[in-house]
């Protein structure tokens, strides 16, 4: 296999380096597992036709620090807003169902279900906004009906997504749950499925966790991303599963302000386009800790995207205990991702440790802008089968004592290294 290399690589490889703690590139709060509300301020319980109504009133007119309670059954509802401090409760037996109605939803202006010049023209279907506290709990479904017909069409809202990629512009069409100018909010055990746009999307919030929930949409619903923090600050998201049609994970920080101290743990990504920074990073990414993740069949794996178009600083990015398999990008760190794009906002990735990964094979990029911009990468026992590709360029690589495999140009002799495939042997599912 031949590995390709521009001249102007910038490579620093050493035998031993002082790596900068983790423990600094995360959310500063103390996250735990989170706990269930006990009082439960109402039940309802499903009609058989729309629930939107008794569902918001019971939301309205449940006290602070208790929770809406959805034991069993189906739910059918429109747009819902929570209150700060009430949590929905979705037990086990119940799924709480997004009518596939672009009306509904519509912002007043009649995009919604449509393609037009911009795409926000949809409320979401479960809205945070300047709420503190309360989330939605439980072991229940929120299915976002993606692929339903919508109301009055023959076309589902990711039909409506593909035809405008294919003609142009873009689909107006509900993100599942956002939350906005929220602080302290927590999703938890549910499943969320088939939303016609981003599962979970973020802005301005200040404190949120995401802990055991599963995500799943199909791998060619479009623009179905699965957990989006953007401009945001102290966010974990742990032991969950994500598989979607877009990234598993996107953190963002477009002119809305910086995204920081996020921590990624314990989480497995399925088929999607992996766990990903950008490609909005004009206003800062930093302080970001990932560890014990798996990436089991997304396009790319370790991925930070932007360009000259909406380019920014990104620093203190750490990645730890890393398990890829089946990945065409394994690692993307890519300053160029729009190769037409115009602009002076200077992409630029530095402190940016990775650990203990392990994947197979795939093309390993690392892209800086120039020589002036060039990225600042430490491998530390990185290995990836012997027909991994390694792209770099502009790029200052410094390797750890544990060293890296395939190895990187120009590097000294070594011994054999461990294989250390047998860390990732318990990752992924058995056949």
């Amino acid at each position: 296999m031949i590995r390709r290399f521009r001249h102007w690589i910038l490579l620093s490889v050493i035998a031993s380096v002082a790596l900068c703690p983790a423990a600094k590139a995360q959310d500063r709060r103390i996250v735990a597992e989170p706990v269930a509300p006990r009082t439960v301020c109402d039940r309802p319980v499903p009609s058989g036709r729309q629930d939107t109504t008794n569902l918001q009133n019971a939301i309205d007119g449940c006290p602070v620090g208790e929770a809406v309670y959805l034991q069993r059954g189906e739910f059918l509802s429109g747009p819902l807003e929570m209150k700060s401090g009430v949590t929905l409760w979705i037990g086990r037996g119940a799924t709480l169902i997004a009518i596939a109605e672009p009306t509904a939803y519509d912002k007043g202006r009649g995009h919604c279900g449509r393609i037009a010049g911009k795409g926000d023209g949809c409320r979401p279907f479960i809205s945070f906004s300047r709420t503190r506290g309360g989330g939605i709990y439980g072991e229940g479904t929120i299915d976002g009906q993606g692929g339903a017909p919508m109301a009055g069409s023959a076309e589902s809202w990711w039909q409506l997504a593909r035809r405008a990629q294919a003609e142009g512009g873009n689909q107006n069409a509900p993100r599942l749950i956002q939350i906005d100018h929220a602080q302290d909010v927590t999703l938890y055990g549910l499943t969320l499925r088939n939303s016609p746009n981003f599962h979970v999307a973020m802005n301005q919030v200040q404190g949120a966790t995401f802990w055991r929930l599963t995500i799943d949409a199909p791998a060619d619903a479009r623009n179905t991303d699965g957990i989006d923090p953007g401009a945001s600050q102290d966010i974990t998201i742990a032991h969950s599963v994500i598989r979607t049609g877009d990234d598993n994970v996107a953190i963002k920080a477009g002119n809305n302000g910086p995204t920081r101290h996020i921590s990624i743990t314990d989480n497995y990504l399925g088929w999607g386009h992996g766990l990903s920074i950008g490609s909005e990073v004009n206003s800062g990414v930093s302080d970001i800790l990932v560890r014990g993740l798996t990436l089991d069949g997304t396009t790319s794996g370790l991925r930070i995207k932007s360009d000259v178009s909406r380019g920014g600083l990104v620093e203190r990015v750490t990645y730890e205990d890393v398990c890829l398999r089946g990945n065409r990008w394994p690692i993307m760190f890519d300053t160029k991702y729009d190769s037409l794009a115009r602009g002076d906002s200077i992409p630029l990735y530095r402190q940016v440790v990775l650990r203990r990964v392990r994947g197979d094979t795939g093309m390993l990029l690392m892209r800086g802008l120039d020589r002036s911009h060039a990225l600042e990468i430490t491998l530390d026992d990185v290995r990836f089968a012997d027909s991994a590709t390694w792209y770099i360029e502009n790029a200052n690589v410094t390797v750890g004592p544990s060293g890296v495999s395939p190895p990187l140009p120009r590097g000294p002799a070594e011994g054999p290294l461990p294989r250390g495939s047998e860390n990732c042997a318990k990752a992924f599912p058995s056949p």
